[in-house]
């Protein structure tokens, strides 16, 4: 009756043990249901919490390029993310070579029994209090290649973790440069749409004054308002771009999106007029240097030290052990007087120990290696074909991008010099409005594809150079080409 008592009173008192957290947790009441648990509240608060801002920008100063991937490489939680895996792998390393030294462990040992002694034909109650402090010490001196593979894996791996952390700066500068040239390309088309409008306004004018002194149609200014509506349109719509892409670009820095900061105009930027290297040039530089590449080659040395740390097991191992310390006790045989003893105790011992069947489990450790090994080689083999074809098309875009900025440029100078004469001609009656207005409309495409076309020409340098591994490389790019 008392173990049913107890067994009631712990099930009820169970729950009252338990964390707040744990009871109020439960599932979904059905699947039409919002879930609305107690505890979420607090992930909610934790959620809204802003984090402190990780730099403040200054908003009269003119940023470059180079001056905003610096601040991203320093602010981008992926940085720091690539940062810490990589101190992780480095304590593995750390872990492994710990091996090589003995292990000493302070051991304080504490009893008290109590038990039967048979002595003759009776049994005598024994009790003892034994209390013994002891230093205890193992250590491994050879297993053949156990820990050195051990060892060469955490290296391979640490070498891989650096090497991402490189690549995850690649990835960031391209993010950078991407985000930064369309902005450029978004302010550009602001300022060509504003310019647009501003043509637009002129040619309505020119109207309104023609037709007040009978030398225009109502038509004529009707069209002319129309156009001037239209660049109007245009360029509201520029603006929300604008806003849209620094915003893109500030969450790349890591920094808020609504920041506002200054960056450079296009029109100071020099554009490339020449591809410098052949595009087997760049792709022998890209299998040189593209840290994803080098990444998994180092994940083949895993590999290989792999294979060599799983047949190490077929080897026997020899490990020392030992303990030594004191020994305190009081002691007692049925009803006599206690007594008390010390003294000092140690042992020492050798284990060698030589796996002689195991059902074939190293066999399959063995074959499990060489086939991580052969797959680590066929990704690096799927790489190498995807990094020269990335490479490949990369350089074609670039070419073709060289081509069309030429293109644009000449279609701008073509359509301001035919826009100027129409409405020249325009004021002097010999064309009519509608010339006027389309060579207008033809101006301010012109302008918005040459803003296009430059940006492009940029986007696809920095495309190229990200593909080829250049983005990390100093003395193969830059910010302005």
């Amino acid at each position: 009756m008392t173990t049913k008592v107890l067994l009631l009173t712990t099930a009820l008192l169970a729950p009252a043990m338990l964390p707040a957290g744990l009871v109020a947790q439960g599932t979904p009441p059905a699947p039409g249901v919002v879930w609305q648990p107690k505890g979420v509240q607090t992930l909610k608060s934790e959620a809204a919490r802003k984090p402190p801002e990780p730099v403040n920008l200054d908003p009269v100063h003119i940023y470059t390029l180079a001056e905003l991937i610096d601040l991203a490489q320093q602010h981008n939680p992926e940085t720091r993310v690539a940062w810490q895996e990589a101190k992780s792998k480095a304590a593995a390393l750390g872990i492994a070579r710990s091996a090589l030294y003995p292990t000493m462990i302070a051991v304080a040992l504490a009893v008290s029994l109590r038990q039967p002694l048979l002595i003759g034909e009776f049994f005598h109650r024994q009790t003892e209090e034994i209390f013994e402090p002891e230093l205890h010490v193992e250590y491994l001196v050879f297993d053949i290649g156990g820990r050195s593979g051990e060892i060469d894996v955490a290296k391979a791996n640490l070498l891989a973790s650096d090497l991402a952390f490189n690549d995850t700066h690649r990835q960031i500068i391209d993010q950078v440069a991407s985000a930064y040239y369309r902005l450029l390309n978004a302010e550009g088309q602001r300022q060509a749409a504003e310019v647009s409008l501003e043509n637009a306004r002129t040619v309505e004018e020119d109207a309104k004054a023609r037709l007040a002194n009978g030398l225009a149609t109502k038509p004529d200014e009707l069209e002319a308002t129309a156009a001037r509506a239209q660049a109007e349109f245009e360029l509201q719509a520029t603006v929300g771009a604008v806003d849209v892409a620094r915003g893109d670009l500030a969450t790349v820095i890591g920094i808020a999106p609504g920041t506002e900061f200054k960056v450079e105009d296009i029109d100071a930027l020099k554009l490339p007029s020449s591809i410098a290297d052949s595009v087997n040039q760049e792709i022998n530089r890209a299998f040189s240097q593209r840290p994803d590449l080098l990444q998994q080659l180092a994940r083949l040395r895993a590999a290989d030290a792999s294979i060599k740390q799983a047949k190490s097991t077929y080897f026997p191992s020899l490990s020392l052990k030992g303990d030594g310390g004191l020994a305190r006790g009081y002691g007692r045989q049925d009803l006599l007087p206690r007594s008390y003893a010390q003294g000092e105790e140690w042992t020492a011992a050798l284990d060698l120990q030589w796996t002689l069947f195991d059902g074939a489990r190293r066999e399959y450790r063995i074959a499990q290696a060489r086939a991580d090994k052969k797959a680590a080689q066929a990704q690096i083999d799927a790489l190498r074909d995807q990094i020269a074809n990335e490479v490949w098309a990369a350089y074609s875009n670039m070419q073709t991008a060289l081509r069309q900025q030429q293109a644009a440029a000449a279609l701008l100078t073509a359509s301001e010099e035919s826009y100027d004469a129409a409405h020249q001609a325009y004021g002097y009656g010999v064309r009519n409005l509608l010339d006027v207005v389309s060579a207008q409309k033809t101006l301010a495409q012109a302008r918005s594809e040459d803003i296009s076309a430059r940006t492009q020409l940029l986007l696809e340098v920095t495309n190229l150079a990200f593909r080829s591994g250049d983005l990390i490389q100093a003395q193969h790019w830059s910010p302005t080409p």
